[in-house]
C-alpha cells in the first residue's frame, strides 16, 4: 500500500506489503517518522490507503461493514484512552453487557486487579483530573484489561508502552504478552523490549520496508534493526572491539 496524509507534500508509506498470519505477533519497528503509526490507522480504517489494498480474510476493508471490521480488530492506541466515568465502566465498555465477573477477570489477566481494589471505592472508583490519580501505567493497564474482555481475534498495538518509565513499562509488558496470546497481533513500536517474542519483525524507513526476519536474524545482519536495537542498549551490536580506557588524573 502506498498512502499520503490529505494536503501532505510527500508519501508517508510507499510499497509497504507484508501478511499477519492468524496467531502470529508482527512487530514493525522504525525510526521516529518512519510512518509506523501511520499503518495502525489503515490497519483500523481510520484512513484508507491511496494505492493498494488492507484486507482481513481476503476481504478488502472497505467492503466490510465497519462495526464488523471495528468488532473483529481491537487497537490500543498510543494515547490511552481513558472514560471520565468508573473503571468499572471503563473496562465493560471493550463488551457491553459482560458480567461483573468477566470485568474483575479482565482486569486479574491485566495486572489491574489489586491496585483497583485497594481503591477506597474499588471498582466504582471515578477516573477523572479530580479524583483517583492513577499513574500511567496503572491507566495503561485498565486500558488492556479493556482490550482482554473485548476478545477480538486480531490486535493492533500502537506503542503500547510509550510515556511510561522504565518500571512501569516493565509491569505492562506480562498483561500485554497474555492479551496477544492465541491472536493475531501487529505491535508498532519503537520499544524492542518484545522484539524476541515477535514472529517476524518489519523494519520501516522513509515509509518502505527495508528489513524484515526474527529478532535474532536482524541483529545478526547488522543493519538498521541492529543500529535501532543497538541505540536503545547504549551500544552497537557490530561493535565487538576493545572499548577505550577513561582515566581521571592530573594533566
Amino acid at each position: 500500500v502506498g498512502f499520503r496524509y490529505p494536503g501532505g507534500d510527500r508519501r508517508t508509506l510507499a510499497g509497504v506489503s507484508f501478511t499477519a498470519r492468524p496467531g502470529e505477533f508482527v512487530l514493525i519497528t522504525g525510526a521516529s517518522g518512519a510512518g509506523k503509526s501511520t499503518v495502525s490507522k489503515l490497519l483500523t480504517r481510520f484512513y484508507d490507503p491511496v494505492e493498494g489494498q488492507v484486507r482481513l480474510d481476503g476481504v478488502p476493508l472497505p467492503a466490510m461493514p465497519l462495526d464488523f471490521l471495528r468488532e473483529h480488530v481491537t487497537l490500543l492506541p498510543q494515547e490511552t484512552l481513558i472514560l471520565h466515568d468508573t473503571i468499572r465502566e471503563n473496562i465493560a465498555c471493550g463488551r457491553p453487557g459482560a458480567a461483573e465477573h468477566e470485568i474483575v477477570q479482565a482486569a486479574r489477566d491485566a495486572a489491574a486487579h489489586d491496585f483497583i481494589a485497594a481503591l477506597p471505592e474499588g471498582y466504582d472508583t471515578r477516573i477523572d483530573p479530580h479524583t483517583a490519580r492513577l499513574s500511567g501505567g496503572q491507566l495503561q493497564r485498565i486500558a488492556i484489561a479493556r482490550a482482554m474482555l473485548r476478545d477480538a481475534p486480531v490486535l493492533v498495538l500502537d506503542e503500547p508502552t510509550t510515556g511510561l518509565d522504565a518500571l512501569a513499562a516493565r509491569r505492562v509488558v506480562r498483561p500485554l504478552r497474555r492479551l496477544m496470546s492465541g491472536r493475531t497481533t501487529i505491535m508498532i513500536t519503537h520499544d524492542l523490549n518484545l522484539a524476541p517474542d515477535a514472529d517476524r519483525v518489519l523494519v520501516l524507513d522513509h515509509g518502505r520496508v527495508v528489513e524484515t526476519g526474527t529478532h535474532h536474524d536482524l541483529l545478526a545482519l547488522g543493519g538498521a534493526y541492529a543500529r535501532l536495537h543497538g541505540s536503545q542498549n547504549g551500544s552497537s551490536q557490530a561493535d565487538t572491539g576493545p572499548r577505550p580506557t577513561l582515566r581521571l588524573g592530573p594533566l
